[in-house]
């Protein structure tokens, strides 16, 4: 049995939380934020969670989380 190896690119996009979800940062937030109104870049501060949709290929790429 070959050993199951993390995903590097995943790992540094995505936390696991406590109940087994995955956390992941806003999109839009790195470049030309001068268009953007400061409410948008506000709202865009905080994290998220991958959707349930995702969740087991974002399991599946991080095998210890």
């Amino acid at each position: 049995m070959p050993k199951l190896k993390t995903n590097r690119a995943a790992a540094k996009r995505f936390r696991a939380t406590a109940s087994g979800k995955f956390k992941r940062g806003q999109s839009h937030k790195r470049h030309i934020l001068t268009k953007k109104s400061p409410k948008r870049k506000r709202q865009l501060r905080g994290g998220d969670l991958v959707v349930a949709q995702d969740q087991g290929r974002v399991q599946q790429m991080l095998p210890w989380s």
